[in-house]
């Protein structure tokens, strides 16, 4: 099995699990349904194409810098709502123009300012290396979890993030992405059903993992093990 790792940097970064209108939540780390939305993007794919090759790849976060959370507000004028029969009615009459009923809505955007990751993808070498190799040409612009989100830094390695090793041993022998790292980065690590993470760490159920194109955005599960470690020290998660 190899890795593919990438690097997330930038002023602004939106991972969101939950979102749901106008409030967007951010995760304090990359999600995986986000992180393949990216990769999806640079290999062309449109929003109704299968991705269970990607869904399939194993995924993983070390936190090299955490990135300070933010909240931006939005607002949209002479929206139409579609509360009541009626309101439905004028807004499908309407095709999108400002007639009827009108209001303003305020949206709750958070997102993470000045977050540094390193992302790992463990699967198949030959669909990995198709992955960075769109990266580094991409066919869509690729974003940090929100459009309009870009990255400071290119998300691929240049000389190369593609590793022979398992997801574990390629996340901690990489140099970090800041200057000044932390003593025992976080890491966030999917891990199989069952995995008991003993006195160390915390594991969490993430609702990330792809079961369709995202266009009909369905998701399931994920568990995902939340622990701090020395440069160089994380045991491998046996499935």
């Amino acid at each position: 099995m190899a890795t593919l790792l990438l690097k997330l940097v930038g002023p602004m970064q939106s991972w969101g699990s939950r979102s749901r209108f106008d409030w967007r939540d951010t995760e304090r780390e990359p999600t995986k349904s986000g992180v393949l939305g990216l990769c999806a993007a640079a290999l062309g794919r449109r929003r109704h194409d299968p991705v269970a090759d990607l869904a399939a790849l194993r995924f993983g976060v070390r936190v090299d810098r955490e990135g300070h959370l933010r909240r931006d507000f939005q607002t949209a004028k002479e929206v139409i709502r579609a509360s009541t029969p009626w309101e439905k009615w004028l807004k499908a009459r309407s095709k999108g123009k400002t007639v009827g009923i009108q209001d303003t809505v305020v949206s709750h955007r958070f997102y993470l300012a000045d977050a540094a990751f390193l992302v790992g993808l463990e699967g198949p070498r030959e669909l990995l290396q198709e992955i960075e190799s769109a990266l580094r040409r991409p066919v869509f612009t690729p974003y940090l979890g929100r459009r309009g989100y870009l990255p400071a830094e290119p998300v691929f390695f240049p000389e190369g993030g593609l590793v022979e090793k398992g997801l574990e041993e390629a996340l901690a022998g990489w140099p970090s992405l800041v200057a000044k790292p932390p003593e025992a980065p976080r890491y966030a690590l999917e891990v199989p059903p069952g995995f008991s993470a003993g006195a160390r760490g915390l594991v969490r159920e993430i609702w990330d993992q792809p079961l369709a194109p995202f266009s009909e955005r369905r998701f399931g599960p994920r568990l995902v093990w939340m622990v701090n470690f020395p440069w160089g020290k994380v045991p491998h998660v046996s499935k």
